[in-house]
């Protein structure tokens, strides 16, 4: 696998890591597209791009039972065999995250995402689409109001939490409790607890009470929302899901729609704020917003990483690797993948092929929210662009250009500020 004496660094646990991963992710690709990351754990790092789509979308080799845990929680079974898919299927449930349909594999994968995938049907995102017109007009004005804004609190993280609660159909008035229960908690990929893994149990908790009485209340009295669709929704052989089930797959949808959406829209208004010609470019071609979209997911997506567990001996990139070896599958090394990308670590307006890029995954995983973010950061862009005449990072609080100050989000999973402020002038 390389040089084993290079790099050595703990992904999951360096800060110095946060602000710019890119250089360390092209060291690692250097030594090949398939790497043992940091000795101090056994787990093998994927950087290219090409075998990062070969993990992604063959589900009966890698498991991803670890994907929403992590890699760094300890396996609750002793790998025996060339394949281990019986022993994954056992004991399933006692992996940390198990409940998250980030972890299932097959055929009850197949099901949830049957269920899901009828709540984000173009005629549901178009709707809702009126809707982040309506905000984002709103928001962004208020935003010009102030001058200087915190873009991630003010802006980005309240507004997808909206949409989202919005294309749910939960009421207005708990809007803003189940905002304050999506900001408890460290974030998933903790840096500082890294050992701990990643479940949305806790989310669960604190949301569940709010989602059982939509459920049932649904069910009592159907309306025309997604948390009806969600309420009815049944199995195979047409009994209805448990009220367990359901708040589990409503708990996932609201907090993974949230974060991943909002984390983006946050790098994208960094990027613009120190790109003023790009900013000026798009004021003046909205239509390449999409474009500019696209190409911000491969640069800067707001998931770095995903992970999988080898369920069956194969061999990637050159490498053996037996049953049981944890993988990271490092989405954002794969989208700067010289031997896939020209000019890789270059922001480049209409690159060619770009809509496959990894940010959203690949195969049965593939991001369910996709359509809904590309659509939440378009929106957002196209009102802030068209209600303003500049805007800038404020160097009172980020420094001067060339010695900026910026923090992101403690987190190996998760690629997003924990603040941006920008100054905004009105056109």
């Amino acid at each position: 696998m390389g040089d084993q004496t290079a790099i050595e660094r703990d992904f999951f646990t360096d800060h110095e890591l946060l602000r710019d991963p890119y250089g360390w992710l092209d060291q690692m690709r250097a030594r090949g597209p398939v790497g043992r990351m940091d000795s101090r754990r056994d787990v093998v790092m994927v950087t290219g791009f090409a075998e990062a789509a070969a993990v992604l979308v063959d589900g009966a080799t890698f498991s991803a039972v670890i994907s929403a845990a992590g890699p760094t929680a300890p396996l609750p079974f002793t790998p025996a065999g060339a394949d281990i898919t019986a022993q994954i299927a056992e004991n399933h449930h006692r992996f940390v995250g198990s409940e998250s349909l980030l972890s299932y594999d097959g055929a009850r994968h197949s099901a949830s995402r049957m269920v899901l995938n009828r709540l984000f049907t173009p005629s549901r995102l178009k709707a809702n689409e009126e809707y982040m017109h309506r905000l984002a007009d709103r928001m962004a004005t208020e935003a010009i109001a102030r001058g200087t804004s915190e873009t991630i609190g003010e802006i980005a993280t309240p507004y997808v939490t909206l949409v989202i609660a919005d294309l749910l159909g939960v009421p207005e008035e708990d809007r803003e409790a189940l905002f304050a229960s999506v900001l408890t908690g460290p974030p998933p990929g903790s840096l500082d607890n890294a050992d701990a893994g990643a479940s949305l149990a806790p989310l669960a908790r604190a949301m569940g009470g709010f989602f059982a009485g939509y459920i049932t209340e649904r069910r009592a009295s159907p309306r025309g929302d997604v948390l009806t669709d969600l309420a009815t929704a049944t199995h195979p052989d047409g009994s209805l899901l448990s009220i367990e089930e359901l708040i589990i797959l409503a708990v996932f949808v609201f907090a993974a729609g949230q974060d991943t959406s909002a984390k983006l829209l946050g790098n994208a208004i960094r990027y613009l704020a120190e790109n003023r010609d790009m900013q000026d470019h798009l004021r003046a071609c909205p239509a390449d917003i999409g474009d500019f979209i696209e190409e911000m997911l491969r640069l800067e997506g707001s998931s770095k990483v995903t992970h999988r567990l080898v369920a069956k001996d194969t061999e990637l990139g050159g490498v053996a690797l037996p049953a049981g070896t944890k993988l990271v599958a490092s989405l954002a090394g794969a989208n700067r993948d010289p031997a896939r990308w020209d000019d890789p670590n270059a922001f480049v307006l209409h690159r060619p092929r770009i809509r496959e890029h990894l940010a959203f995954g690949r195969g049965a995983h593939t991001c369910i929210g996709a359509p809904l973010a590309r659509a939440e950061v378009r929106v957002m862009l196209e009102r802030l662009l068209a209600r303003t005449a500049n805007f800038a990072l404020s160097e009172a609080h980020h420094g001067p250009p060339g010695a900026r100050r910026l923090d992101y989000e403690p987190s190996y999973i998760i690629r997003g500020l924990e603040k941006l402020y920008v100054e905004m002038q009105g056109a």
